[in-house]
């Protein structure tokens, strides 16, 4: 009998020592991107569902298995300069049904729609692994990987503003600012894959981890305000002529996006 007690002990210790804590899970997020493993990706446009649950969208809607959001597309190159926008961060939570790491990044950024060679973007990563909820800011000129910011912290209710400026084909700056904590932070790329500056956007991304998309997160509702296209010309905002993008996996429309003037409002409506 002591020694089947004893092994209970043994057993139940062991299993503790096995299970990571929030922490320990945070460290290994972390311990992962620094290892050069997380990546945004061009649109991934999709065919769509024949039918949209509720009539969704059902006007003016592209489908993609990685973003949901929305896109100006100029008719030529050379024409967007800058884009911005300002959230409130959300709150990430599991899916229903399904447990365990999910995520999702909301950004801004220049290209990736209907040029897909180079991204200049930044913004946020929101994660969720049962009560361990974590937000990363980061920076990120496509093919290359995403790389996180430090200085700045991120918290649920924050307002954020993510602004990125393409000085040229192949150089930029990358610019968050926390204005509930009042810090910035600032990267300057130089030397970069050339981009087409045709695509401005508004995005909520279901990223790539390993080569793979993350488990998506629900983010509820990201709302981009004051959202705005620079050009040569001038400014411009997602509405009227923005491309509606709505997020469509295994045959389900898990978003659904509204474009007013100067808004963006990416909602979570799958399971």
């Amino acid at each position: 009998m002591l020694f089947s007690v004893l092994l209970f002990h043994v057993f139940v210790a062991a299993t503790a020592f096995a299970v990571p804590s929030s922490r320990e899970r945070h460290a290994q997020r972390l311990a992962r991107r620094a290892a050069g493993t997380h990546l945004s990706h061009p649109n991934q446009v999709i065919s769509g569902p024949v039918a949209i649950p509720n009539g969704k969208n059902a006007t003016q809607a592209i489908f993609s298995s990685n973003w949901a959001g929305a896109v100006l597309i100029s008719d030529s190159v050379n024409t967007f300069t800058s884009v911005t926008g300002t959230f409130i961060v959300p709150i990430p939570r599991e899916p229903s049904g399904e447990s365990g790491f999910h995520s999702a990044s909301a950004w801004v950024g220049i290209d990736g729609d209907t040029c897909q060679t180079a991204i200049l973007q930044t913004g946020i990563d929101m994660s969720v692994d049962g009560d361990d909820i974590s937000y990363d800011a980061w920076y990120e000129w496509f093919p290359d990987f995403a790389f996180d910011f430090t200085g700045i912290d991120i918290h649920l209710g924050d307002t954020i503003t993510t602004t990125v400026v393409a000085t040229s084909l192949t150089s930029g700056t990358a610019t968050i600012i926390n204005h509930s904590t009042d810090q910035e932070v600032s990267h300057t790329f130089s030397l970069q894959p050339p981009l087409c500056q045709e695509n401005a956007e508004w995005i909520v991304e279901d990223f790539q981890e390993d080569g793979e998309l993350v488990p998506l997160a629900n983010w509820g509702t990201v709302t981009f305000t004051d959202a705005s296209a620079g050009t040569p010309e001038g400014s411009f905002g997602p509405g009227p002529s923005g491309n509606i993008i709505n997020m469509e996996q295994d045959g389900n429309v898990l978003t659904y996006v509204t474009v007013l003037d100067s808004t963006v409002i990416v909602a979570y409506t799958g399971p």
